[in-house]
């Protein structure tokens, strides 16, 4: 994996690996058992992908509360002097009249041949208050542009209220190949029939190998640990995925 550099500008907090908090945005502390009512933390491509990259934090003691009235964003939050004199203040500009920007101060060095890619932060999937903000995914190519970033939010819907809390991450970043080079094509036959045949004995298998696994939960929605345990495994046969 390629090495990040970053620096701040400002009274930052750095970039840090994201964090499934459970109990928080990751769901609640409810075990795998019939009866339980189903997390995000149970489904193993999710929790893989929300671990997926860094976070970045919310620094400011002031709470910001984001809505949209009249067609136009709504920034509410009371800033006071800035804390540190070199810094734009407020931080957070009105951008068009759907989105508004973030003055981030926060730069990121990736080698050659790789770039940035901002996401919204996994919790927004799992917010049942449908608070968290919601970052505008960008590609920044920091090879040749070695200027402090700011990132794009989209302004919430009417009725709706985005909050920035102190300590709360908001934004997730992660490095990938600069160019999309990915070719698409179709399986040969025989290509096609080897993975059908690989699905069969899968499904064929299932129930072996998601025993003692399944449970109902309180939606009466099924849950076996089939994908878990081949994960497992495969991990374990090579520690390098």
């Amino acid at each position: 994996m390629p090495t990040i550099k970053y620096r701040l500008h400002g009274r930052r907090p750095p970039p840090q690996p994201i964090q499934l908090a459970i109990p928080g945005w990751g769901g609640a502390q409810q075990p795998r058992a019939d009866g339980s009512h189903e997390q995000p933390w149970h489904c193993t491509p999710f929790s893989e992908s929300a671990r997926y990259g860094v976070e970045v934090l919310y620094p400011f003691d002031q709470e910001l509360r984001v809505t949209t009235s009249r067609g136009r964003v709504r920034l509410s939050a009371d800033w006071g002097e800035p804390v540190d004199d070199d810094m734009m203040w407020p931080p957070f500009r009105p951008f068009g009249e759907d989105y508004y920007s973030y003055q981030i101060s926060l730069d990121l060095e990736a080698p050659p041949g790789w770039a940035i890619r901002t996401e919204p932060h996994p919790r927004y999937y799992t917010d049942a208050t449908n608070t968290t903000p919601l970052a505008v995914p960008a590609l920044v190519r920091s090879e040749w542009w070695p200027m402090m970033f700011f990132c794009i939010f989209k302004a919430p819907p009417k009725g709706v209220t985005h909050v920035f809390r102190k300590g709360e991450p908001f934004l997730s970043l992660i490095a990938l190949p600069a160019e999309p080079d990915l070719e698409l094509q179709p399986m040969t036959e025989e290509e096609a029939a080897e993975r059908e045949l690989r699905a069969r004995r899968l499904a064929a298998s299932r129930d072996a190998l998601a025993e003692g696994s399944r449970w109902l939960s309180s939606t009466n929605t099924v849950f076996d640990g089939a994908y878990r345990h081949l994960f497992r495994a495969a991990k374990a046969r090579d520690p390098s995925r």
